[in-house]
């Protein structure tokens, strides 16, 4: 009975230490100073402590340690995310919130230049921003640290709290307001007499006669003097300018120079009678633009007439892979589009079995996206010949580089009126220059003119479309 006695005895002390553990579970400060008691008293009593309050310590810290892990589960960093294919990283061109703004899922929150296209980042969770990894103008790779989100829902204000910085800023600011309020108002100068005393007489003084102005200085002249010799410039403003190329200018000087470096190219020309075209254009365009709700130009009629061609001369269509010729039984059209940024060249798909109508919907889809800059690499992905009309800008004879990996690129220009002979006459006619660049390693002479008689034909006698000749 003694040792029961003794033993509940000895134990007493360490019951209250476990349930002052678990009363004090909120604090991490307490657990830690809790933990040392414990373990001295530990020391002076090993057995009695093992078996009532370490226990009870243990769960205790294994609640702070859940605690602490789900807050760190509340934070989440977001990689880059893939870009396409062959991009692996980005110049971070802006940020379109910042950090301790909300953020909603798929809204976009950057933007990141790539060599083809700018690519938008769309936020896959809904959170806060924490923290960002990468600042603008900073190169950004795919699968590295991108920014940080406290996960969760929009706050009930509908803006994130405030940062730490601003809360101290704060009373500072409060505290300055205070001292300019509690100075004393510094006093006025005394104002003047609304009526000014009367000055003593005084006899007036004797006129003098007029300051004669002083000499202007000379102008400086803008040219030489008349009788001086010409030192050989003359003065004016010499300022330059250094600005950076981005990445799609990069991209594309060095696909330029790979293809006239790479491709054994050649040029050829002929020209266009517009007449029958534009006549055309002119009877139907109003009842396009009603029934289709698209105004009818001159690329829809030539990237036609080009796929018609293409089918009659596959060889054009063909591109060089390895030590193989590829060639396609589609018609995929590049178009050439200039951006602020540089050319692009988005693709219409199966240009061989639209009509024309529908080959003007598609372009004026793609302006439309090239406006906004919404051009995906998706849509320049691919594409088997090109079409590039300078004549837009009023180019009236030019050659055009091949897009490799294709072989071939049509070029159009301005319309301009020329005397032309038709059955023996000298008439006045509405005259095109149309160029077609080729790889000869590919495409022979004979293949590339009777392309370009092809899209002739075609666009001077349209109906030759609808009979398949």
């Amino acid at each position: 009975m003694l040792a029961t006695a003794s033993r509940a005895s000895a134990r007493a002390p360490f019951a209250r230490l476990a349930a002052t553990a678990t009363a004090a579970a909120s604090s991490r400060s307490a657990v830690r100073a809790l933990t040392c008691a414990a373990n001295r008293a530990a020391a002076r009593s090993p057995l009695a402590f093992a078996s009532s309050a370490r226990p009870r310590i243990a769960s205790t810290s294994l609640a702070f340690s859940n605690a602490g892990q789900a807050r760190f589960m509340a934070d989440k960093v977001i990689k880059v995310p893939p870009m396409a294919e062959s991009i692996q990283e980005g110049t971070l061109t802006q940020w379109h919130k910042k950090v301790g703004e909300f953020v909603a899922r798929d809204e976009v929150i950057s933007t990141i230049e790539t060599d083809k296209v700018d690519v938008t980042v769309n936020s896959p969770e809904s959170g806060t921003i924490v923290e960002f990894y990468s600042e603008e103008g900073d190169t950004v790779s795919v699968g590295a640290n991108f920014f940080r989100l406290e996960l969760g829902e929009a706050p009930a204000g509908g803006a994130a709290p405030p940062k730490k910085e601003e809360a101290k800023a704060a009373p500072k600011e409060e505290k300055k307001e205070e001292e300019k309020a509690a100075e004393p108002p510094k006093p006025k100068a005394p104002e003047q007499a609304s009526k000014p005393a009367e000055a003593p007489k005084t006899p007036a003084p004797k006129p003098t006669p007029a300051a004669q102005p002083a000499p202007s200085a000379p102008k400086a002249s803008s040219g030489p003097v008349e009788g001086e010799e010409f030192a050989g410039q003359l003065p004016g403003s010499r300022t330059e300018r250094r600005v950076k190329m981005n990445r799609m200018r990069l991209r594309i000087a060095e696909r330029l120079k790979e293809s006239q470096e790479t491709a054994a190219a050649l040029t050829t020309f002929n020209e266009v009678d517009m007449s029958n075209l534009i006549d055309m254009r002119k009877k139907y365009k109003d009842a396009v633009l009603d029934k289709h709700g698209v105004k009818l130009g001159f690329m829809g009629a030539f990237i036609k007439a080009a796929s018609h061609a293409l089918r009659e001369v596959p060889g054009v269509n063909a591109s060089i892979q390895g030590g193989d010729i590829v060639y396609h039984d589609y018609v995929d059209v590049s178009v050439a589009v200039a951006t602020p940024k540089g050319l692009v060249t988005p693709v219409l798909r199966n240009c061989e079995s639209l009509s024309m109508v529908q080959v003007e919907k598609a372009l004026s889809a793609l302006g439309k996206k090239a406006r906004d800059n919404q051009i995906t690499i998706e849509d320049m992905a691919g594409g088997t010949f090109t079409v590039s009309n300078g004549g837009v800008f009023g180019s009236l004879f030019g050659t055009p580089i091949i897009n490799l990996p294709q072989s071939a690129i049509l070029g159009m220009h301005a319309t301009k009126e020329r005397a032309v002979v038709i059955n023996g006459k000298v008439e006045v006619r509405p005259m095109m220059y149309i160029a077609l660049t080729y790889d000869h390693r590919v495409i022979d002479g004979r293949e590339a003119v009777t392309f370009l008689v092809k899209v002739k034909e075609a666009i001077e006698d349209p109906r030759r479309l609808l009979l398949d000749l």
